[in-house]
């Protein structure tokens, strides 16, 4: 007799796991981390490879619609509104709004129309009602304890199609290759593979493409490099691991780092955000992979 076998694929509840998932993760940032955030951003970004590609593969049309959810300083807003778009740009931090609402100034954009909101709140109370907009945008902002519920207010609010961007990783905070390197290989995550599985259990037929961006970490000292790439062993929402392989692995970390932090030949010089690089960088820039889906809400394929 064969033993009796039920495929996971067809009985698992990838909401519920996801749920379960956000309860070994840190707490979300709130909306003071990404006021306090903004002020970082203190010159315009420079043109963004990441960007570019979202918008290349959303392909929103002449004079369709848009609604941006987790907007940032309009990374997407801004690009297009100068395109013409009448975008809905939707963030719960002020202060990116407020990032987001000087460059549309200083850009004379008037198309974009920013609004105070998260991811939890009534939106119909903001004014954000079924079928708003033609598309739906939420690039690397999806952050909630429901995943399910986020990935439907979206489809409500698109007459047409959906795009989002979600990680292949546990976190862009967090660096797989590295975290390898000093003896953690087992990582949390692969937001993406749920968010595709929800939707497939909708009904909903989602391409999946992918984009890689550089981080240019630069650091003051050695040990400021160590200090902020050990936050990544000591994550909880990255590994799982005993006080003993954290402790381990962050021996490790030094080990591989006196191998791959050489001196930044562009220290002092503004980054991409006009914050003045460090002293010292990785030898080999950090990638970090998205996974952008899409999905039409029209009924086309």
């Amino acid at each position: 007799m064969h033993d009796e076998f039920t495929p996971l694929l067809g009985s698992t509840d990838w909401n519920e796991e996801w749920k379960e998932l956000q309860k070994l993760r840190r707490r979300a940032d709130d909306a003071a981390f990404w006021d306090k955030r903004s002020a970082t951003f203190t010159t315009k970004d420079a043109p963004s490879p990441y960007v570019q590609q979202f918008l290349e593969y959303a392909a929103i049309r002449p004079g369709e619609t848009v609604f941006d959810m987790g907007c940032g300083t309009g990374a997407l807003a801004l690009p297009l509104g100068a395109a013409g778009h009448k975008v809905v740009a939707a963030d719960f931090s002020q202060g990116m709004l407020d990032q987001m609402q000087a460059r549309l100034d200083e850009a004379g954009i008037r198309t974009v129309f920013p609004k105070l909101m998260s991811w939890e709140d009534d939106w119909t109370s903001f004014g954000v009602r079924a079928g708003m907009t033609d598309v739906a945008l939420a690039s690397r902002s999806i952050a909630t304890v429901d995943l399910r519920d986020a990935l439907l207010r979206l489809t409500e609010v698109a007459r047409r199609r959906v795009c989002i961007t979600l990680a292949t990783g546990s976190s862009p905070r967090v660096d797989e290759h590295i975290l390898a390197a000093v003896g953690l290989p087992s990582v949390l995550g692969r937001d993406y593979l749920y968010a595709f599985n929800i939707l497939a259990g909708e009904g909903l037929k989602a391409e999946v493409r992918y984009i890689s961006s550089t981080r240019e970490d630069t650091f003051a000292t050695p040990e400021g490099a160590y200090e902020k790439l050990a936050a990544m062993i000591d994550d909880s929402s990255a590994v799982q691991a005993t006080d003993a392989e954290r402790e381990r692995a962050r021996a490790n970390l030094r080990e591989w780092l006196t191998a791959n932090l050489v001196p930044n030949e562009h220290a002092g010089e503004p980054d991409c955000k006009g914050v003045a690089q460090g002293a010292w960088r990785l030898a080999e820039p950090r990638t970090v992979t998205w996974a952008f889906l899409a999905w039409n809400t029209d009924g086309t394929v």
